[in-house]
């Protein structure tokens, strides 16, 4: 699946963006670079299970082993402590990218209740995309009667891309439904 879809970038999606952008060298093609799935578990400071709980769903999605991230300041108002453990992502590259992307945009997304596209809007300046989910259950791995919580995470799509213009070109290459 990863295999076609590289070589379906290296092809379709190259041609499209020197064509479009009039790139003079192979090199200054963008391309994605990286996706980092992120999972905050506020509840995780009152109860253990339910971040083992985030991170067997995370690594269930991405199949790969997801780090927990920690508190990196104490903050009285949230009642977290320095070093608390506080959620959890992944960073995909390569093979694995180009599948979480696929599974993404066209298993995921369609399956999300009354989807008209995502931001075209969520760009950050430089070429990144970043993307909100509301719940995990739009993936198809996760099983719907094993979910004890409702949970969202946060995907960042980062790319070789100089503006947002050239980013929002090559995710649309890729598929990525933008709201019109």
């Amino acid at each position: 699946m990863s295999s076609r879809l590289k070589e379906q970038y290296t092809n379709e999606i190259m041609d499209a963006m020197t064509k479009k952008f009039g790139y003079k060298n192979v090199m200054q093609i963008p391309k994605i670079d990286k996706i980092v799935i992120n999972m905050g578990v506020g509840e995780a400071k009152e109860n253990a299970k339910v971040l083992e709980s985030a991170i067997s769903d995370m690594e269930i999605i991405t199949g790969q082993k997801a780090i927990v991230t920690r508190a990196k300041n104490s903050i009285a108002n949230f009642k977290i402590r320095e070093g608390q453990a506080i959620g959890c992502k992944t960073t995909l590259r390569g093979d694995k990218m180009y599948e979480f992307l696929d599974r993404l945009v066209n298993l995921a997304l369609p399956r999300v209740r009354d989807f008209r596209g995502v931001d075209p809007n969520a760009f950050d300046g430089r070429g990144n995309y970043a993307l909100g989910i509301k719940e995990q259950l739009i993936f198809p791995e996760i099983e719907y009667d094993k979910v004890d919580k409702v949970r969202g995470m946060d995907v960042i799509i980062v790319t070789t891309a100089k503006t947002d213009e050239e980013s929002r070109e090559l995710l649309r290459l890729f598929g990525m439904p933008f709201a019109r």
